[in-house]
């Protein structure tokens, strides 16, 4: 077996003040070196002088380069010339005591600094606690929870940061009592790695054991939940409790607290915490209000984002380049560009601020969304001009919205030029023209395209699946679009409420009901709110399954949550017509007509066809009654060609004279086909009162 020999040898160099000892380590194993074996003490005695002497020529060094220093030391790592690997864990273990019993505590901590930066050493908790304790026995409390904080830090590297935690709770039994910093230092660590409920218990823990949490404690807190996501209630809860122990809330905690409250959709608390901070002595500040612009804006809620412009103005704050761009954003998204550009404007003529990257990206962005792209180049142009430099999200934004335009070669010259620019097409431009092929039938050039930004590295994200998802929806490829969505969750890209939809519409129009409602189950497990769109799939597919008690359940459920639209109406009017429950629809176009919405042609069209088959000619009039005239002449046309190919001449010479009537143009292809029913079925007197009255209109 090999014998690990420590030969010591001294170096003198009289020219160079920092003369030193340098320890070589050599292996052996021949017999005849025997003599040369050194015992465990010895060695052990060794490296205690090397480290201690080259812990004094530090300090020396240190203390001539500079007269003085808070604490005297030198915090610079020790420089020992040990190969450390050589080194067994117990042997540190003696050598820290044997430094601390011989040299103090500070000697053995700076040994302690040293060996901590190898891997063999820096996850051995015995040596930890071994100097911590050293440090304790020698008084030095200071350094000693510093070494615990510096465990709580390393052990979080290799995922054992419950046992840092729990060796610093055991510690308290031996005398060294967590202070505040340490629980601080614990409660960032937990925060970090998204342990926010382990550091709920270690708080209470540490007030049992008499620590008092400062400022920082309660921030951290604050800060931890607003990154979790918790609910409104815990960030309150922790809120109240710093306020009541008198800690004033500060303007960045603040506004993760205004982030966190708007995107959870309570707007009016952030004004209650404004009116604290204000009542406290620290108002809220520029950043705060822009915050609380941003999010206001990006739910949609522009006025009252405007009313927190002018309250922050009334405060005395100027809004900057980012509350300007924030209202721009908003704006645009609401499609009302024309009053974003004259913002806009206003920025570009301050002497103050100038739009940014982002403040034309947004305008960009909102003229994209208009299909307004000829304004939307000349203000990339614009930007250019200005010395600013388009990122990758303006492009991306512009090359969208020629895609959604259906110019495709347009969008490939963009991403040609910020490739030149040195600007890396990211996933979401591989997308947008993946998605425009798609759209345009050009499957292949898709893929093609696709393959180009794998090989460059890029991974695809719930965006690309859904897209290809859609794809095979649309030709009817379900196996293949489900084949994907497993690939989809197997890597760890999560559905969300667009591709689930994707799929329940296609399985419900292809009458896979089962399967969609599987889908919708999934979804709602998972916690995705169903859109407008989810639910009316599920009316048209339970209709066209003639189903429809379960049509009827989900329209309600839509109607409880008032997402009721035109198209879950018309599905559910038709559903109703087939099942030959013409009262039920009837009273649900009334309703449908009383909420302003415009039902459309097919509805009109089933629902007074229905009745005319009835031979209830008088109730098909008076729901056509309320349409607007341009809407009345369109559907009663359509409906007398429908009646006239079914035989029902008669009732189709009603709504003629209706049509005469109302002064309403005649269509000539409809009379000829009215006149060619009339003579196929023999009603001839029919045509001939109709070809009267047409005629007299005509001469008077």
């Amino acid at each position: 077996m090999s014998i690990s020999r420590l030969l010591l040898t001294k170096t003198c160099l009289s020219s160079n003040p920092n003369h030193h000892l340098v320890l070589i380590f050599t292996r052996n194993f021949s017999q005849q070196q025997s003599n040369a074996v050194q015992t465990h003490s010895v060695v052990i005695s060794n490296i205690c002088t090397l480290v201690t002497q080259t812990y004094q020529q530090q300090q020396e060094h240190y203390l001539t380069r500079r007269s003085a220093m808070g604490n005297g030391f030198n915090t610079t790592p020790l420089s020992l010339q040990v190969d450390p690997s050589l080194l067994t864990q117990e042997q540190a273990l003696t050598i820290l005591a044997s430094l601390a019993d011989q040299s103090g505590s500070m000697v053995a901590l700076s040994f302690f600094d040293w060996a901590i930066l190898n891997q063999k050493f820096r996850y051995f908790i015995r040596l930890y606690i071994t100097i911590a304790s050293l440090l304790l026995s020698s008084g030095n409390l200071e350094k000693a929870h510093e070494v615990m904080r510096c465990m709580v830090v390393v052990f979080a590297e290799i995922g054992k940061f419950k046992d840092a935690v729990d060796m610093i709770i055991e510690m308290h039994s031996q005398g060294l009592s967590p202070n505040v910093h340490t629980l601080n230092c614990v409660l960032r660590v937990a925060v970090e790695l998204g342990l926010i409920k382990l550091g709920e218990n270690v708080f209470e823990e540490m007030l049992k054991r008499g620590v008092s949490p400062d400022s920082c404690t309660f921030k951290t807190m604050v800060c931890g939940h607003c990154r979790e996501g918790s609910s409104v209630f815990e960030v309150e809860r922790w809120l109240r409790a710093m306020m009541d122990k008198g800690f004033l809330l500060d303007n960045v905690t603040c506004t993760m607290v205004v982030d966190t409250f708007c995107k959870k959709g309570n707007i009016g608390k952030v004004f209650g915490v404004f009116e604290k901070m204000g009542e406290a002595g620290l108002p809220p500040n520029l950043i705060n209000y822009t915050v609380l612009v941003d999010r206001l804006c990006k739910r949609g809620s522009i006025k009252q984002a405007f009313e927190v412009l002018e309250e922050m103005v009334s405060k005395g704050w100027k809004p900057n380049v980012y509350t300007h761009t924030a209202l721009i954003d908003g704006l645009c998204k609401k499609g009302w560009t024309e009053k974003a550009f004259r913002l806009f404007l206003k920025l570009v003529r301050s002497n103050t601020y100038k739009p940014n990257v982002c403040t034309y990206t947004a305008m960009i962005n909102g003229y994209c969304k208009e299909n307004k792209l000829n304004r939307a180049e000349m203000l990339l142009m614009r930007m250019i001009e200005q010395g600013l430099v388009p990122n990758t999200n303006t492009y991306t934004t512009l090359i969208d919205g020629h895609c959604k335009d259906g110019n495709i070669s347009r969008a490939h010259e963009l991403m040609s030029q910020m490739v030149k620019e040195g600007c890396e097409p990211n996933i979401s431009t591989y997308n947008s023209i993946v998605d425009g092929l798609f759209k345009k039938g050009r499957v292949d050039e898709a893929y093609e395209l696709l393959r180009m930004g794998f090989d460059n590295g890029l991974k695809p994200d719930r965006f690309t699946y859904t897209i290809i998802i859609t794809d095979y929806c649309k030709r009817a490829h379900t196996k293949c679009a489900m084949v994907l969505f497993y690939k989809m969750v197997k890597s760890g890209c999560l559905p969300d409420i667009h591709t689930y939809t994707t799929l329940i519409s296609a399985f419900c129009r292809q009458g896979m009901l089962k399967d969609s409602e599987r889908l919708f189950e999934e979804a709602v497990g998972h916690g995705l709110v169903p859109t407008k769109q989810t639910l009316t799939s599920m009316i048209c597919g339970y209709c066209r399954d003639r189903n429809i008690d379960s049509a009827l359940k989900v329209f309600q459920k839509m109607n409880d949550h008032g997402s009721v639209d035109a198209i879950a109406y018309g599905a559910l009017i038709s559903g109703l017509c087939k099942e030959s429950k013409l009262k039920e629809a009837h009273v649900l176009y009334n309703t449908m007509v009383d909420k302003r919405f415009s039902p459309c042609e097919v509805t009109r069209l089933t629902l007074a066809y229905e009745y005319c088959k009835k031979d209830d000619s008088a109730t098909a009039m008076d729901l056509l009654d309320r349409l607007d005239k341009k809407l009345w002449i369109r559907t009663v046309n359509t409906l007398v060609r429908k009646l006239c190919r079914e035989g029902k001449v008669e009732t189709a010479a009603i709504f003629f004279h209706k049509l005469l009537d109302k002064g309403g143009n005649v269509d000539r292809v409809v009379l000829a086909g009215f006149l060619a029913a009339c003579y196929d079925n023999d009603k001839y007197s029919v045509a001939s009162s109709l070809s009267e009255r047409i005629s007299k209109s005509l001469v008077s």
